[in-house]
């Protein structure tokens, strides 16, 4: 009887320990492919085979995966002035598609279209231009909260090429519980960017 007079004490919450690992890169250049970076070695490049309930418009997309951090970036390519594959909602909840053609401006829009779906749950967004050593130009967005995506970043050459990156968790998004993750993870962005070379 005497424990069921004691006080007691609440207990913060908390999370696993994660073992983040040593940093070191491979080089991912696939000749038909028509870029080419650094990525980390604890991680899997995959072909992406799914967009929606359909094949991706091109051959280029790919999935960097993270598979003991639980996390994954996505990363889509698109020829600007190439052919576009664009899902339309319809009233019933069901998508159908649409062909066109992709327009520079409307993928940067898109893009910003894209980071916005998270305004309702991200505390913060902070974005920032860059022009990397290889003349890469882009965007990095960093979105705070539980954002189902907190990195997403765009780079282009404005007249051929663009494409879109975005790091997600195989989990539902915690701020708390993924910080640590998102911060080693955004090293690994940072490379990516800094070594990303379009195939000329």
């Amino acid at each position: 009887m005497l424990a069921c007079n004691s006080t007691y004490t609440s207990k913060k919450t908390g999370y696993f320990n994660i073992e983040l690992p040593e940093k070191k890169y491979l080089l991912f250049d696939e000749p038909t492919m028509p870029y080419s970076f650094e990525y980390p070695a604890y991680a899997k490049i995959i072909k992406d085979s799914t967009y929606f309930d359909t094949n991706p418009e091109n051959d280029y997309w790919r999935n960097i995966d993270f598979v003991g951090l639980n996390a994954k970036i996505f990363l889509s390519y698109k020829k600007v002035g190439g052919k576009a594959l664009y899902k339309i909602k319809m009233h019933n909840g069901f998508y159908k598609d649409s062909v066109g053609i992709n327009v520079y401006d409307k993928m940067i829009n898109d893009a910003f279209k894209l980071t916005n779906k998270n305004e309702d749950v991200a505390t913060s967004k902070k974005d920032s231009l860059f022009t990397t050593a290889n003349n890469i130009g882009g965007l990095l967005f960093k979105l705070g909260g539980n954002a189902a995506t907190q990195r997403q970043f765009f780079m282009t050459d404005t007249t051929k090429n663009f494409i879109r990156g975005a790091l997600y968790f195989y989990a539902s998004p915690n701020a708390d519980s993924v910080k640590p993750v998102v911060d080693f993870l955004q090293k690994d962005i940072d490379h990516l960017i800094a070594t990303f070379k379009w195939r000329k």
